[in-house]
This record gives structure tokens, C-alpha cells and sequence, in this order.
């Protein structure tokens, strides 16, 4: 049985430290204002998000991987650093990466042991939400129904920011519009108030038959699949899903009930026809872009996979 990794392409030693360095730069560029904010030991309500939620640090950002099939080519016992400058790949010192006569590559039989599980649920979820309809009539209220009648339960909310509507005002908003939420990571969220008011009663266990590619937490969580996928997610796909991350998580807070106005975003007024139209339209845009990210992680795991040993039959029913 063949796979799709029988070949490898040995990527020469100028070619692999050039896209590692704008690998470097792209990271830096697009986790500024997180690094910014912490050496000024600020928070930041809609950026931190992206490195809590999504644990990961900056620096983990920068360090960029080729995917699997490919050999980096140099002495791969040579040193190295984190953006390719010396003689050989410093990857030959991460995990699950094997030095070869070519030089460095994934160790994919290594790294399927460990993960394959992972793997084969990420292809699973991503196949199930890309062959869905997409819906596009939430118009982001799951952040509103996490914070439904706080104040009257003397609950603190989510974030360290004003109710642009008030308490009161933010309450009657969830209360006129019906509430539709299919993702569990958001619906877990919701006061217990207002998870009687949700459609669905998404849960762990249903996620793979929930998730729809409309959703903007199941476009954001591209990037965490890349990140469950580790160093088998090529650095450009990486950053690309990052960046996506990073414009849906203003779009979010940008349709909360939250003033946001301290960080420079207006408000998409979602309890307005016109708020909901924008927020329809940006909806639409993120469901195209995310489709192009998730066929391409779907790529990579089915890649992965192919490499794997076939999984052995069931075994048969007893006897009696």
C-alpha cells in the first residue's frame, strides 16, 4: 500500500531559511498589539482571547514547520536557530521531527502514534462541518447570552468592559430575538438563564453534528486544529488560519454588547437591521475564507492518515 508520503521533496537550505525568516517576520507582524499590551502589563479584551482560549505564546508563532513530505536540506547535525540561520534545520531538535541522509523531516510514523486519534477526529469534524449548509441568522448573540441577567444574579461578566446597551438594555436584546446557537465551545458559555432560550443543546459529544461552516467560533477554531495538528500543519496554513482567527475575534467583540470603542472598533449594532445586515455580510465573507483553510487542513490530515496502518477489522460477533 502506497501512501502519499512515499515521496519526499528535499527543499534546499536557501529556499527552507528564507520562508522561515518571513515566517518570523509575518508572526511578529500579526501578534504586535498582543506584545505590545504585555510589556505594558495591559490587557487587551479582544486579543488576549486569541492566547488564552487558544493557548499558545507568540513566540510559538514564530517557529515555522514545512509540513509533512518534505526533507530540509543541510547538515542536520549542525546548528541552528529558531529562523533557519545555521548550517543545518534547528527542527532535527523538535519533537517528532528525525534526522534523514537529506537532511531534516517529519517523523510522521512517530507522530501518528501519539496523535493519531487527534488526526482522525480533527478529518472527521472538519469533513462533517464542510458538507453542511451553512446558517447565518445567529447574528452573534451567543456573547449576549453569556451575560443575560448577570445583575440580577450579582455575577461579574466575561469581560472588563461597559454593556453598550446597559444591563437592562443588553437583556431586552436577547429576550426579542430567538437565539440559535450550534457551537458547544460557545453555548458552555451561556448564563444558565439563557441556555433554556437556545434552539439546540449542543454538546461535547455532538459537536462533530453540529458544527456548521456559518458559525464564526467553528471558522475561528481553524486555527485551533492546527494547532491540535501541531507541527504537521505547514507555517503558512498556520498563520493563515491565525490571521482569520484574529479578524473574526474583532468581529466578535465588535457584535457583543460590549463597548469596544477603547480599542478603535465601532460597533456592529446587531439589534439593528443595518447592524444585521453587516454582520450577515462579514458572516459570509468568513464562511468563504474558512472553507479555502478547511479544505486545506483536511488536506493535511488526510495525508497524515495515509501514512497510517490500516486500522484492524472489528472483531467478529461471539458465537453462541
Amino acid at each position: 500500500m502506497t501512501s502519499a508520503l512515499d515521496e519526499q521533496t528535499v527543499v534546499p537550505a536557501a529556499t527552507w531559511r528564507a520562508a522561515s525568516a518571513a515566517h518570523a517576520r509575518r508572526a511578529d507582524a500579526l501578534t504586535a498589539v498582543r506584545r505590545e499590551a504585555q510589556a505594558a502589563g495591559r490587557k487587551h479584551a479582544i486579543e488576549d482571547f486569541l492566547y488564552t482560549y487558544y493557548p499558545t505564546r507568540a513566540s510559538h508563532l514564530r517557529r515555522w514547520h514545512p509540513g509533512p513530505g518534505l526533507v530540509l536540506a543541510g547538515d542536520a547535525a549542525g546548528p541552528g536557530t529558531g529562523t533557519g540561520t545555521g548550517t543545518g534545520a534547528p527542527h532535527a531538535a523538535w519533537r517528532w521531527y528525525r534526522r534523514v541522509s537529506g537532511g531534516v523531516t517529519l517523523d510522521v510514523e512517530s507522530f501518528l502514534a501519539e496523535r493519531g486519534e487527534t488526526v482522525r477526529y480533527v478529518r472527521t469534524l472538519l469533513a462533517g462541518t464542510a458538507s453542511r449548509p451553512g446558517s447565518f441568522g445567529c447574528f452573534g448573540l451567543h456573547e449576549w447570552a453569556m451575560v443575560y441577567r448577570d445583575r440580577e444574579a450579582g455575577r461579574d461578566h466575561r469581560h472588563p468592559l461597559p454593556l453598550r446597551l446597559g444591563h437592562a438594555g443588553t437583556d431586552a436584546v436577547v429576550e426579542s430575538h430567538p437565539v440559535r446557537c450550534s457551537h458547544f465551545d460557545a453555548y458552555r458559555f451561556f448564563t444558565p438563564e439563557a441556555r433554556d432560550r437556545n434552539a439546540l443543546r449542543p454538546t461535547r459529544a455532538t459537536q462533530p453534528t453540529l458544527e456548521q461552516p456559518g458559525c464564526l467560533h467553528a471558522n475561528m477554531d481553524l486555527y485551533k486544529w492546527c494547532q491540535k495538528l501541531g507541527p504537521a500543519v505547514p507555517g503558512d496554513l498556520l498563520l493563515d488560519a491565525f490571521e482569520l482567527a484574529r479578524e473574526i475575534r474583532y468581529t466578535d467583540m465588535a457584535a457583543s454588547p460590549y463597548d469596544v470603542s477603547p480599542y478603535g472598533v465601532e460597533p456592529v449594532a446587531i439589534e439593528t437591521p443595518e447592524g444585521k445586515a453587516e454582520y450577515v455580510r462579514r458572516q459570509r465573507d468568513f464562511a468563504d475564507r474558512s472553507a479555502t483553510l478547511r479544505r486545506r487542513l483536511l488536506a493535511v490530515s488526510s495525508t497524515l492518515l495515509s501514512a497510517a496502518p490500516p486500522e484492524p477489522p472489528p472483531p467478529p460477533p461471539p458465537r453462541y
